[in-house]
């Protein structure tokens, strides 16, 4: 890679989290996230409070992150910024934050995919992590996307498999709000299914062709369940809790690694990396684990910071952008529903 000192400043806003980072060559140096409290009462993320606080949010958070990095405005070299999928309203504030500052500034504009950075997040320099050589295979589990992606080179992405309705982090936030547990709920029910019994209840598994998703018929199988156990014995929830979790936990898990599985046969590559916010749960890193051992794959899980929605990973592809030359114009807009 270049041996110019680069600073590239990444700003992440596709959600509910207003996002800033300054990448120095390959090395994150501030990654600064403001995350919105307010969707908690509502057990979900609300679109129109998610922008507003976005706009409260950002100035701050760039601000921060350039304190934090020890740098000055004028030292950045561009503006790295998510121009989707996420939310419209979100997108717009990070999106036009940054063609103003890279205007003002007169440096370079870089439109992110936010879900090519959750894959390449891999590649920023962080000691103790190592990075996959191509090929791999990239599978993105969070609140808003379950993918697998075969990764040919840094901007050479297909995706080969993903969700045809829910993805994986609502199904178990969904499950969550069945169980009377709070939001997000997926750490609740990694936690408590470390002291259940995975095998105490059975969930079928959806029958999905090839290696595309489905976490819709799960839920709704998990809802009749609890609804049906209830009648029966209206404390079932609180005496049951940790074998629930831990049963739901053991079914989504399989459901993932089935595919994995099925992914590395059709592609013949063992190389394995994942992302996005799930990938920060316990159970799917132990069954990666094992799949080291079972299948001999080689697997790769980003320092848990750079998992959930953050600026870093942002940051990374802007710096990698940056190398080719691969600049936005000022006309660029956001977009909700951008592909790989």
């Amino acid at each position: 890679m270049s041996s110019q000192n680069i600073y590239i400043l990444g700003i992440e806003s596709s959600c509910d989290d207003t996002a800033a980072s300054v990448i120095y060559n390959g090395k994150i140096l501030s990654n600064v996230i403001a995350s919105q409290k307010i969707h908690e009462e509502y057990g979900g993320v609300v679109p129109e409070l998610a922008s507003r606080a976005h706009q409260q949010n950002i100035v701050p958070v760039v601000d921060q992150a350039l304190k934090k990095a020890g740098i000055a405005k004028d030292q950045l070299h561009a503006i790295a910024f998510t121009r989707g999928p996420g939310l419209m309203g979100s997108l717009l504030v990070g999106t036009s934050f940054a063609k103003s500052f890279a205007y003002g500034l007169n440096i370079p504009l870089i439109d992110v995919n936010h879900m090519q950075a959750h894959i390449l997040a891999h590649f920023i320099d962080e000691k103790g992590f190592n990075k996959p050589s191509f090929p791999f295979i990239a599978m993105t589990i969070s609140g808003g996307h379950t993918q697998i992606v075969e990764v040919k080179s840094y901007f050479d992405m297909t995706v080969i498999g993903e969700t045809i309705d829910d993805a994986v982090g609502e199904a178990y936030d969904k499950s969550g709000k069945i169980l009377g547990l709070g939001y997000p709920a997926g750490p609740e029910i990694d936690k408590r299914a470390q002291q259940g019994n995975p095998k105490a209840y059975h969930f079928t598994k959806p029958k999905v062709a090839g290696l595309n998703f489905s976490f819709s018929g799960l839920k709704t199988a998990i809802l009749y369940f609890v609804q049906r156990e209830v009648k029966a014995n209206p404390n079932f929830i609180e005496e049951n809790l940790n074998d629930i979790c831990a049963s739901i936990q053991y079914t989504i898990i399989g459901i993932l690694i089935d595919k994995l599985k099925r992914a590395t046969k059709q592609t013949g590559i063992k190389q394995i990396a994942i992302g996005g916010g799930v990938s920060a749960n316990s159970g799917i890193r132990q069954a990666l684990k094992d799949g080291e051992q079972k299948f001999g794959w080689t697997t790769y899980v980003p320092k848990f910071e750079f998992t959930t929605d953050n600026a870093a990973m942002i940051a990374i592809v802007g710096y990698l952008k940056y190398l080719e030359g691969d600049f936005a114009e000022q006309s660029i807009t956001a977009s909700a529903r951008l592909k790989i």
